[in-house]
């Protein structure tokens, strides 16, 4: 694919991605909420759209199908069990949307410094979020960067993408906040699964049709079709990359804040079918690409290199392959400009909030829009380090982010959980997650995130037993949970 092209479908693709930002300015964005939830008032469909978006990144057509590529039908296993974790949005979706509604939360920090009754676990749990967070907008970044660099054979380096990427992402933020993410999203969403479906069906068509893909895959490489197949997915790592997946739509704050935006829980229901379908299909999409680039290019340097090989590969059109080329870099930008929104309003809302006691919801706006650009520098820096296996690291940022998972629990179900139980439990735990990753340690085989999320869950428990329960806060949020569900005859 000629280095022009990709240059104009990336220019057409800002064109228009830019003028559907500013369509979606209805007005000013003059306070916290109207710029980090639209009002609350996203409808089903766009909220369908944004979600999957958000979610499938980089990660997926780069990432899963980079997994694939090194460890074979494991990586389809890896990513059901996130698709199981799904149903958790099922549940505790509804209540978000109903307490966020009713108190007015912002983020999903601040509703834990509420139902906890102190602002001190809505600080800590954000900090700790933007620590594991940083990172994996860093992921998205560098899958922008390896899919130019391989689409172009190096005459697009690395870090133009990871330029590229960044700006837009922070540029997206800017001109009308989570409106102009969600209806950008909405368009990239619609890129991404019309024309990754199409190149599937081209390369299962070029190597032969469904028997002759398959039997290419049992031919050349058969262990890839098995579990544990070449070695890569053993049980303890499989379990690994697993658990911190199966709790990412509940401990991922941008995911999780996208809660509360829907305009009724009758949107939330849309959104969640919506991002179910698509996600099913992009799963499938992946793994083919996978295995499709495991057939045509058996010896690539970096696994994470198999899309872009694909995609400049003879099977595809070159027009077709600049298309979805743009469909995974806005995927990634979807993801990172979703990070940014929500790093930097919890970083406005429950730490400067926090330390500034007496700071208006407007000081708290400006602060957030200040912080964002500061974020993605960061964010553009880490990149730099230029990591291989780009789904690997976006799991042990997901590893870190585990830690806050039993405190989300027992926001709802578990009336004796303390403050000092949840800050013991994030901080504890999140500097043993950090230890393990930078330490490359694996105590008894066992990765980062399980040990976090146990660790955590113990102290939890043992330290919020030990210290006083903020009762009177727990039973009226509990109980006004309890009435609401029954009244929409929810589960």
């Amino acid at each position: 694919m000629s280095t022009n092209m990709v240059w104009w479908t990336i220019a057409i693709y800002i064109i228009i991605s830019l003028i559907v930002a500013y369509l979606s300015k209805s007005e000013k964005q003059t306070n916290m909420v109207s710029y980090f939830l639209g009002d609350r008032k996203l409808g089903g469909f766009v909220s369908a759209l944004s979600y999957s978006a958000t979610t499938y990144s980089a990660f997926m057509l780069v990432g899963l199908a980079g997994l694939t590529y090194k460890g074979g039908v494991g990586a389809f296993g890896f990513e059901i069990i996130y698709f199981m974790g799904v149903s958790l949005v099922a549940f505790f979706g509804p209540r978000f949307w109903l307490v966020g509604k009713k108190y007015g939360y912002v983020t999903p920090t601040e509703m834990l410094g509420d139902r906890y009754n102190n602002k001190k676990v809505a600080m800590v749990v954000s900090i700790f979020s933007c620590l594991f967070l940083i990172p994996y907008s860093a992921v998205q970044l560098a899958g922008v960067g390896y899919l130019l660099q391989g689409m172009t054979n190096n005459a697009i380096p690395f870090t133009t993408g990871v330029i590229i990427a960044t700006v837009l992402a922070v540029v997206f933020s800017y001109i009308a906040g989570i409106r102009s993410v969600a209806w950008t999203d909405s368009l990239q969403a619609l890129f991404m699964i019309i024309s990754a479906t199409l190149v599937v069906i081209l390369i299962i068509n070029g190597l032969g049709g469904l028997g002759g893909f398959f039997q290419t895959i049992e031919t050349s490489k058969p262990e890839l079709l098995t579990v544990p197949g070449n070695g890569f997915f053993s049980f303890l790592t499989f379990l690994g990359l697993t658990i911190p997946w199966f709790f990412f739509s509940l401990s991922n704050p941008q995911v999780s804040q996208r809660l509360f935006m829907p305009a009724s829980l009758k949107s939330l229901r849309t959104m969640l079918m919506g991002f179910l379908i698509f996600g099913f299909i992009y799963t499938i999409v992946s793994v083919v690409w996978g295995f499709s680039a495991m057939a045509l290019f058996p010896d690539l340097a970096n696994a994470d290199l198999a899309t872009p090989k694909i995609l400049s590969s003879e099977l595809v059109p070159p027009i077709l392959g600049a298309i979805v080329m743009v469909g995974i870099m806005a995927a990634a930008i979807s993801t990172i400009d979703s990070i940014l929104l929500t790093l930097s309003s919890l970083f406005a809302r429950d730490v400067y909030g926090n330390i500034k006691k007496d700071s208006s919801d407007k000081s708290q706006l400006l602060v957030g829009k200040i912080i964002i650009p500061i974020i993605a520098v960061l964010a553009y820096a880490f990149a730099q380090f230029n990591v291989n296996l780009i789904a690997v690291l976006s799991v042990a940022s997901s590893a870190g982010l585990l830690v806050a998972v039993p405190a989300i629990i027992g926001a709802f179900f578990w009336k004796r959980g303390t403050a000092a139980g949840v800050i013991a439990s994030v901080i504890v735990s999140g500097m043993i997650v950090i230890i393990f990753e930078l330490a490359k340690l694996k105590p008894l085989g066992l990765a980062s995130g399980i040990w976090g999320i146990v660790i955590s869950t113990l102290l939890f428990i043992i330290v919020s037993l030990m210290t006083k329960a903020p009762e009177k806060k727990a039973n009226e949020f509990m109980t006004y949970l309890k009435t609401e569900l029954r009244r929409n005859k929810i589960v």
